[in-house]
């Protein structure tokens, strides 16, 4: 099974691409992993939920565009379901052994993930309750998967 983790937005904090590129060197030898940014679009100031709205739309067509057909699509938003590591881990193993070709982590920009997105999703994941920048929640994302990764291998990880 690969991994995609779709984000909006270019990552263009040196620290934060260093810890990204960190854990997708380490998740490589689990496996094939692959980080694909869109653009994001400009944010309407001061506009109306309507403006927000479609913004969030087009940078979803977008994003749709990057989706394959089997794809499994986990989109990331707050109100999506939360799981310890070693659920996810479990999970994880689930989606191998259902014959999941591809899992597909979406993480949307500043104004989350439009409709059209949570449409196609096949479910929803929560890192927290709380909000988090993108940035943040993709290096957190890689982490998490690193430790599933090494939950599955029956390695030793930090608890």
């Amino acid at each position: 099974m690969s991994t995609a983790i779709l984000c909006v937005g270019k990552m263009k904090e040196k620290a934060y691409r260093e810890l990204a590129d960190e854990y997708l060197k380490r998740l490589s030898r689990y496996g094939r992993y692959e980080e694909i940014e869109i653009p994001d679009l400009p944010e309407p100031g001061a506009a109306s939920k309507a403006a927000e709205e479609q913004v969030k739309t087009r940078e979803g067509e977008t994003l749709l565009t990057k989706i394959r057909p089997g794809d499994r699509v986990i989109a990331l938003t707050i109100e999506g379901k939360q799981r310890s590591s070693g659920e996810l881990a479990s999970h994880l193993e689930e989606l191998r052994t259902s014959g999941v070709s591809r899992t597909v982590f979406v993480i949307g920009g500043s104004l989350g993930l439009g409709k059209n997105v949570l449409v196609r999703a096949d479910e929803e994941m929560s890192m927290s309750r709380m909000t988090f920048p993108h940035r943040l929640a993709r290096v957190m994302l890689l982490e998490q998967l690193y430790r599933a990764e090494k939950i599955i291998a029956g390695e030793r990880y930090h608890k």
